[in-house]
């Protein structure tokens, strides 16, 4: 079997801090990987900019000029992480030139040093290799809480979902072309890919701090991507609303024979706290319905738009002559 080529995809949004610490570390890990004659020397480190508005793309236009083993895509705007992924990989795909890739955050808080054990699950075998994190020790209670909450509902919503991975994963090109097939203009690429199948495996790692410069992933956006997620893999949520709508009628129904039976026997009581309160919790049940369903028609609205999902405006290679973008 001849040494895969692997392309290492990198996701930047304003991370001119910490790409001079971490680039050398990737580069440094694609040669040490050739040399251990797990991938071919014609590996490379893609770095997917995301529409940053700091000096990021002009440091990977700089990395890419001192070194062939890196390159660089530059997004016409700012998409979002999922997409720059997703961009990044569909490069890596109609390259011709790449045989498998790897998916990571460019901060260095996953363990680089994982990257041996996923090449080797893939050489022996598997098409898809997740990294999963091994603990959460480093997080805070509420992160910790939270984040493995949200990986425990989406199993119960019927999403197939690894526990504890994010977005650190082997994926071979052959899983790739299968993926292209997935249009869908909203992606959550940790629950899609799995859909796709083929044999994979799982490797365990410790998350670090990140090496320099700010998250750009507060509670908000944490909060959001939960969302899409959710709604983005499973219609559950609307057969929750149903049930629940359900057994709200049936109260509210028992409730109007009891009021009925108690106006028959003039036993009244005028009570306007206790009105003021159904009043109320009815209001809010029916909002919240109304806002989830309207997350589902939302997401049908931009469904059938079918915009791309990314736009490479620039590139510091040029594979082929037409910009092709997803």
């Amino acid at each position: 079997m001849s040494k895969p080529i692997l392309w290492i995809v990198i996701p930047c949004y304003n991370e001119e801090q910490v790409l001079p610490i971490t680039a050398p570390l990737f580069l440094k890990k694609i040669n040490d990987l050739a040399a251990a004659g797990l991938v071919s020397e014609k590996s490379r480190v893609l770095f997917v900019n995301d529409g940053s508005r700091d000096a990021t793309w002009s440091l990977i236009q700089k990395f890419a000029a001192e070194d062939e083993h890196f390159i660089g895509i530059s997004q016409s705007r700012n998409r979002g992480h999922q997409n720059a992924v997703l961009a990044g990989l569909m490069e890596a795909l109609h390259s011709g030139s790449c045989d498998i890739t790897i998916s990571i955050d460019c901060d260095g808080q996953d363990d680089i040093n994982a990257m041996d054990e996923m090449v080797r699950k893939y050489l022996a075998g598997a098409e898809v290799v997740y990294g999963v994190r091994s603990r959460r020790d480093t997080d805070t209670f509420f992160k910790r809480f939270t984040a493995e909450g949200f990986y425990h509902v989406m199993n119960a919503l019927g999403a197939d979902i690894v526990f504890n991975h994010a977005d650190y994963r082997l994926i071979s090109t052959r899983v790739l072309e299968s993926f292209a097939d997935y249009r869908e203009v909203n992606i959550f690429l940790r629950g899609m890919v799995p859909l796709v199948g083929y044999p994979s495996d799982t490797v365990y790692y410790e998350r670090h701090e990140r090496l320099a410069g700010e998250s750009h992933y507060p509670l908000r956006k944490m909060l959001a991507l939960a969302f899409d997620g959710i709604t983005s893999l499973s219609n559950k949520p609307i057969r929750l609303i149903t049930g629940a709508g359900i057994v709200v009628s049936l109260i509210s129904f028992i409730g109007v024979l009891w009021a009925i039976v108690q106006a028959v026997r003039g036993s009244v009581v005028a009570g306007w706290a206790s009105t003021i309160c159904i009043v109320c919790f009815m209001g809010g049940v029916q909002l919240v319905c109304l806002g989830v369903i309207g997350e589902y028609v939302g997401k049908i609205y931009m469904e059938t738009k079918a915009r791309p999902r990314y736009i490479i405006s620039e590139r510091t290679w040029a594979p082929y002559e037409r910009k092709y973008h997803g």
